[in-house]
């Protein structure tokens, strides 16, 4: 090892050290700023957040969720981006040098971000789709004079379970083309193999060039929904019943703070919203300069997501005003679930405003945006990391990084088929159940032990001051702590207790689906125990050594630098000479170069 600038420990092994030296660092700063907010501000801010809200008493969801995001959301993103940064790695090796007992939280990451990227892909697939459609003359779910709809369509909602609205049965009878249940497959809907295999073309050469590509493309991507988001509203609160839409979003229902399940909801959407747990931050701020201000960027993305949250709520919530004064009930009545409030009653809305078609490409066009900067987030993770840990290998096989994403790419575009089938929604809300809502709470819950508990709030400390001069204030380091660790075991247990098997409309998923989506859920969280049993197989010593060395950090980095003859031998004690070589590395990071 060598010393380099600012006292860092330097790697000179191969692969390692050269792929290090290639690491590429944002053009500019505020290309890892909107690259983050593209990540984090996505369709979950136009579609789980007003849901949450309508089903959690409207404007009573916003406390809990503002609580939410000051003591769990800000600490957290701050934890994952300074760990990102001064590790400059990706999860897999990021949590690795933390906490190599835990190593396998960043692996599994790594999988729920590559699972999530199969089917959200195919959110972006529907909205292109609608883009599409809103070119015609007339919305094709505007009127029910269409040869796929039935004797039951209206063209407006009634509170009847035998009638269904044009939007309706657009979506599921003309788009999705949809089964009667999962046990019955259908065949491909060519229409939307084709708009997947364009989104992921689109993808592709967002990514394709790593950050230097990426940070051009979310100029546009992160910028842009906000244009057409302020142009909504200000056409939506001149719609006729705006005003009751709006009122029921922001006053809110105080007896709804009683209820536990709506302060875990928010808790649970401060998670899903910024991106805990997935892996795509902390991958992203690996590739900032050392000394960049992590703090700034940490409350410049946590409170730019939680606004677009809020000014996504008054855009949808104003067009559930409308829609109730259309049809003359209460807005509490309406219809909203899942992808419905997007593709549903959204769309409905345009319908019967004026210049409809123009309104729809904006939405549309909108949704696209909101979902290409998460979905190439997502993809990252995965580039990132197996370029971090067999970059020799890959760089030898595919010879250009280029064709490496792209086989990234065609596999997740292949795994992705399932979803546009006719049985293609059932695949969809099963996938995202069992991976949205089970997995990442078990894997936020052992990242947070991985880092605020076993590496340490004052070695997470120490990081901050060596790259930015300044440590973290009380309030961080007792929301990581305390705060952070115990909510996130509430969320996990109240998760557990309230689970409830996955379900679409009315629609329950047979126990064989049931078993499937626990395996999809285990596809992830596997790695946590798995790389466990790894690190404490490959460290040196009796059991008990085995597993102190598991707990500090740098142990498994230090093991595979040390000639064969220093891990046992020259020191005597297997041990301590792992210990002794690595017990003041968290001031030393062993991969900071020089850029």
């Amino acid at each position: 090892m060598e010393f380099g600038p600012r006292g860092a420990t330097v790697v000179t092994q191969g692969a390692d050290m050269e792929e290090q030296l290639n690491r590429p660092t944002w053009s500019r700063q505020i290309e890892f700023t909107l690259a983050g907010i593209g990540c984090a501000v996505g369709l979950g801010n136009v579609w789980r957040f007003p849901y949450l809200c309508y089903r959690s008493g409207g404007g009573a969801f916003l406390v809990p969720y503002l609580f939410m995001l000051v003591v769990l959301g800000i600490p957290l993103l701050y934890m994952e981006l300074t760990v990102g940064q001064y590790t400059r790695r990706g999860p897999v090796h990021a949590l690795a040098i933390v906490c190599p007992l835990l190593k396998g939280v960043g692996m599994a990451s790594v999988a729920i971000s590559f699972i999530m990227c199969t089917y959200y892909n195919v959110v972006i697939t529907w909205a292109l789709y609608y883009l599409f459609s809103s070119f015609q003359a007339t919305l094709p779910w505007q009127n029910c004079n269409n040869t796929w709809n039935t004797p039951n369509c209206t063209n407006h909602a009634t509170n009847s379970s035998y009638s269904s609205t044009a939007s309706q049965e657009f979506f599921k009878y003309k788009m999705l083309e949809q089964t009667s249940g999962v046990e019955e497959a259908g065949v491909v809907r060519w229409e939307l193999f084709l708009i997947l295999l364009l989104a992921w073309i689109l993808i592709y050469f967002c990514i394709f060039k790593g950050v230097k590509s990426t940070g051009k493309v979310v100029y546009f991507t992160a910028l842009f929904p906000y244009i057409i988001l302020i142009a909504l509203l200000i056409n939506n609160a001149q719609l006729p019943g705006a005003i009751d839409g709006i009122t029921f979003f922001i006053v809110p229902e105080w007896d709804k703070l009683l209820s536990v399940e709506v302060w875990v909801n928010a808790a649970a959407q401060i998670f899903n919203s910024i991106g805990i747990g997935f892996g795509s931050l902390l991958a992203m701020s690996s590739y900032n300069s050392f000394n960049n201000n992590v703090l700034k960027d940490t409350l410049t993305i946590s409170i730019i997501n939680s606004l677009t949250s809020i000014l996504a709520g008054f855009v949808i919530f104003s067009a559930f005003g409308y829609m109730s004064h259309l049809q003359g009930i209460p807005v509490s009545n309406l219809a909203v679930d899942g992808p419905g409030l997007v593709y549903v009653v959204y769309p409905q809305a345009f319908a019967n405003m004026p210049v409809a078609q123009l309104w729809a490409v904006m939405f549309f066009f909108m949704l696209l945006c909101l979902g290409l900067d998460s979905e190439f987030a997502m993809v990252e993770v995965l580039v990132t990391s197996l370029m971090d840990e067999f970059y020799q290998n890959l760089i030898k096989f595919f010879k250009r990084k280029e064709l490496f994403v792209l086989a990234v790419c065609g596999a997740a575009c292949l795994l992705g088929i399932p979803c546009v089938m006719q049985v293609g929604i059932y695949v969809f809300q099963l996938m995202d159940h069992y991976t949205a809502i089970v997995s990442i709470m078990f894997l936020a819950f052992f990242e947070v032990i991985a880092i605020c508990w076993s590496y340490g709030v004052t070695r997470l400390s120490d990081n901050l001051e060596e790259m930015t001069g300044k440590r973290a204030n009380i309030f961080f380091r007792v929301c990581w702590l305390i705060v952070a660790p115990v909510l996130i075991t509430v969320i996990l247990i109240f998760s557990i207790i309230q689970f409830k098997p996955a379900r679409y409309e009315d629609y329950v998923f047979p126990p064989w689906a049931q078993g499937v989506g626990w395996v999809i859920a285990m596809a992830s969280i596997i790695w946590i125990p798995l790389g466990a049993v790894h690190t404490l197989w490959v460290l040196p010593g009796s059991f008990m050594q085995k597993l102190k060395l598991s707990i500090t950090p740098f142990a498994l980095n230090e093991m595979s630098k040390m000639p064969y003859y220093e891990r046992g031998g020259r020191y005597g004690d297997p041990a301590i000479a792992v210990i002794s070589s690595s017990v003041h590395l968290p001031q030393k990071p062993p991969i900071e170069t020089n850029f």
